[in-house]
């Protein structure tokens, strides 16, 4: 090993971090380690003998001073290396904190040397059913997970350990805000994705319960919404104290944030109701299925009246203790967008090759096309409505506030839809949207493709009970009144599902691309390619859109007519080459984002694009995903390897797509736009 105290260098290349732990404690322990022989030492915190400082040792020293000077626990309470027996076999555990009088007895017991959850979880229950021990921790250094173990079968979360001074009760039963949820949210705590923690339920309860799993979180998430909601007052001082006591870049410093909110007197704050308060597990129930019928009200027409809560008692609580310290409100939803499609690839989603479009890519779409207040905006196939909702917040100029929507920005809303065949999708679109749209929604589940067939589907009285009024607004943009097949909006912006053909004669006949050179209808045609022609066909004429196509679309030879079908309908504004990584790992396919501009040489039917043969193309690739290779997130991280965090507490992707508003350097997006104006653009000028 390279000579060095610092410990970033010592953790380089392993499965360790140090982004759970604040500057004080890595400095003191950098500032005690010795070199010698090129290897770095230090004293142990509790062995009081030096020992030499490898990744797991660097991880479990942090720790121990986090115990001893945050939790306050005296060294003596404290055993590293700590024999279990298992028969006749015995095993070491690397942390034991002792209960405080049976100084025998073990209290909590630190898993640090498996890095990986599942196999430090694994090991941690053995640990526990062996010695009966309440309380099991499990770190890397970049995660953490804290549990209560309720009986030999179940680990339930828990929000923190308990101090020295505390007892497990206490942390259950404390007052909990929502100055709390932001100061102990698990995502930036814990440095876990909502995904990770739904693996997580699903590995303890959920994939034995006997439910269907997508159904019973969708209505846990759903009621956790509406709980964070009901603080939206809280919510509002909360920023103002912010803005208040912190600069701009603070604002990107969690743990900067944290020490300065942990100041705030929240004693006349909300208590946050979806939580897990030590109660028996049948009053736990009874409490969260009075939430969902509350948050059913609401937001009408994403469950059934009648519907319930289909977990048992048990399990409930363990689910309602994952979930219950992660913030999903006042969110660009991206946490929201990954757990979703990571239950809804599940199903068919997947199979139809259409997956939820990361949020990075939207942003990039949306500011490149720029979205202006009153024009009217369509995602022909909605996903989660990624499109949708943060068109909203472009021309609202806010993401979700805990707010009610000015009746200004209520009609703007108004002008925003959606469209998706997949009605879990739907159901889960509809749920953002009503939150951004304050409690009214376009979002409609239909078969786009094959609309000569939405009079049947509309005339459904269950279907009409949850959607006419979203269908009367999307009918009054209706080009022909008696027909479903041309609009007028100005915006369209979609991730069409690219696999898989479409045979039915009955449907490709509707469509010019349909047909082969010889004007004969052809057997089969690419979902995607039914797509260009239908989304030509909402756009009025100066309309612009965005859509991502397989990168075959714009280099195959087989696919020239499709080309310059495009180029006779519309200008090609953009190509934009997305990495092969951008929708793993759900799929490797290489994708690019195509701009278009409807063409238009009559200002009273919508902003000029006049018809030319020769115009400049703007073409961009990028070569920073924001994923890795196997599909996870890589986000941007501070000098101590902790993940940084931008002005609305979100973690910051690192990409090459847009600026994040001043968080990234400037990329696609912004380059786009100084393009655009110098080509005097209608929609930039």
């Amino acid at each position: 090993m390279a000579e060095t105290n610092n410990l970033q260098q010592i953790l380089k290349d392993s499965n360790y971090s140090l982004s759970l732990f604040n500057r004080k404690l890595i400095d003191e322990l950098e500032q005690n380690i010795t070199v010698k022989d090129g290897k770095p030492y230090v004293v142990c915190a509790i062995r009081g003998k030096e020992i030499v400082l490898k990744p797991e040792e660097v991880v479990r020293q942090l720790y121990l001073l986090k115990l001893i000077e945050e939790y306050d626990y005296p060294k003596k309470r404290i055993k590293l290396e700590h024999p279990i027996s298992f028969g006749r076999e015995q095993k070491s555990a690397g942390i034991v904190i002792f209960d405080k009088d049976r100084p025998e007895v073990e209290y909590i017991i630190v898993e640090i040397k498996k890095p990986k959850l599942q196999e430090g979880k694994n090991q941690l229950r053995s640990y526990t059913n062996a010695t009966g021990a309440p309380i099991a921790v499990w770190t890397n250094g970049g995660q953490i997970s804290r549990y209560n173990r309720k009986d030999p079968n179940y680990f339930e979360d828990i929000t923190d350990i308990p101090k020295a001074g505390q007892t497990l009760e206490d942390i259950l039963k404390e007052r909990f805000t929502l100055k709390d949820l932001i100061i102990k949210d698990k995502i930036p705590n814990e440095g876990k994705s909502l995904k990770d923690i739904i693996q997580d339920m699903e590995d303890e309860v959920l994939a034995n319960a006997g439910v269907d799993v997508f159904e019973e979180v969708f209505k846990l998430i759903f009621t956790k919404l509406y709980d964070e909601l009901q603080s939206k007052k809280d919510k509002m001082r909360i920023g103002l104290y912010l803005e208040n006591k912190l600069s701009k870049e603070d604002m990107g410093d969690y743990y900067r944030l944290k020490e300065v909110l942990i100041k705030l007197d929240d004693s006349n704050f909300r208590m946050l109701e979806f939580r897990n308060t030590g109660q028996s597990e049948g009053e736990l129930k009874k409490k969260i299925q009075k939430l969902f019928d509350d948050a059913k009200a609401k937001w009408p027409g994403i469950f059934d009246d009648a519907s319930q809560i289909q977990l048992s008692p048990s399990h409930l609580s363990i689910s309602v203790s994952g979930l219950q310290d992660i913030k999903l409100f006042n969110s660009n939803l991206q946490i929201v967008d990954e757990a979703f499609e990571y239950l809804i690839s599940k199903s068919a989603k997947g199979e139809k090759g259409q997956y939820f479009t990361p949020r990075h890519v939207i942003d990039m779409c949306v500011k490149m096309l720029n979205p202006k207040q009153g024009e009217y905006m369509i995602d022909t196939a909605a996903g989660s409505c990624g499109f949708t909702v943060h068109t909203i917040f472009y021309i609202t100029g806010h993401l979700f506030q805990n707010t009610d929507v000015s009746e200004e920005e209520r009609e703007d809303v108004l002008k925003v839809f959606g469209i998706d065949f997949d009605e879990k999708v739907v159901r889960v679109a509809r749920t953002l949207n009503l939150i951004a749209g304050d409690g009214n929604t376009n979002i409609l589940h239909l078969n786009n493709l094959d609309y000569e067939r939405w009079n049947e589907t509309i005339t459904n009285r269950d279907w009409l009970r949850t959607y006419d009024g979203g269908l009367k607004r999307l009918e009054a943009v209706r080009k022909d009144p008696d027909s479903y097949k041309e609009f007028n909006f100005d915006i369209l912006m979609a991730n069409p599902p690219f696999a898989g053909d479409i045979k039915e004669s009955r449907i490709i006949h509707k469509y010019d691309l349909g047909y082969n050179e010889k004007n004969k209808l052809k057997s089969k045609v690419g979902r995607d390619i039914l797509f260009i022609e239908r989304n030509l066909n909402f756009l009025k004429p100066g309309g612009r859109m965005a859509l991502v196509l397989p990168q075959g679309r714009f280099n195959n030879t087989s696919d020239k007519c499709i080309r310059e079908y495009i180029s006779e309908k519309a200008r090609i504004l953009a190509v934009v080459g997305l990495h092969v990584n951008t929708f793993k790992p759900h799929t490797g396919t290489k994708t690019s984002v195509l701009f278009v501009q409807k063409w238009n040489d009559d200002p009273k039917k919508g902003p000029l694009c006049l018809k030319t043969e020769d115009y400049p193309i703007f073409f961009a690739v990028s070569e920073k995903s924001g994923k890795d290779n196997s599909g996870e997130y890589v986000f941007v991280k501070n000098g101590n390897g902790q993940r940084k965090l931008d002005r609305n507490s979100h973690l910051i992707i690192n990409h090459d797509l847009h600026n994040h508003d001043g968080a990234l350097p400037d990329g696609v997006a912004e380059k786009f736009i100084e393009w655009a104006k110098s080509e005097d653009l209608s929609f930039w000028e």
